[in-house]
């Protein structure tokens, strides 16, 4: 079973494919700001899966979450935060190799957690896609993976 850098390489080379397709085909070229923020997204996507059991990837999910979520509390961020710490909690609902590896939650979980997001901070859904796309970039890399290795 790979491990959480193959999973993070995994995903990086995938979104970096994706990235450099979109680009050079003119179709999607971010700003480095948006880049950087969407390269988060692919990562955190392609190491979710694994964060129900106690792994490496585990502890790098909660750390750059825990890390995020200090950050947003002293911004003065709080619906943020909350809305972190409530997406933090679903891994917890189920078991290893659960819900958490179907091809199904690798498109609704960051549709969920975007959507919120949308909701709660009245943003226009059309500015997410592209972080929804990475998000799901990420997972699917990651669920990939587990069935090759």
């Amino acid at each position: 079973m790979p491990g959480s850098t193959t999973h993070i390489l995994g995903g990086l080379i995938t979104g970096a494919g994706l990235w450099w397709a979109l680009r050079t085909s003119g179709i999607y070229d971010p700003p480095a700001a948006v880049l950087a923020g969407l390269t988060g997204c692919v990562v955190l996507g392609a190491l979710f899966p694994d964060v129900d059991t106690d792994s490496r990837a585990r502890r790098l999910f909660y750390g750059a979450l825990f890390v995020t979520d200090a950050v947003l509390l002293c911004t003065d961020h709080v619906r943020w935060a909350a809305l972190l710490g409530l997406v933090a909690m679903l891994p917890a609902l189920g078991s290893h190799r659960g819900w958490t590896h179907r091809l199904w939650a690798a498109a609704i979980v960051p549709g969920v957690i975007l959507g919120l997001a949308a909701w709660l901070f009245v943003w226009p859904l059309g500015q997410l896609g592209p972080y929804y796309g990475a998000a799901v970039v990420g997972y699917v890399s990651h669920l990939v993976l587990d069935r090759l290795l």
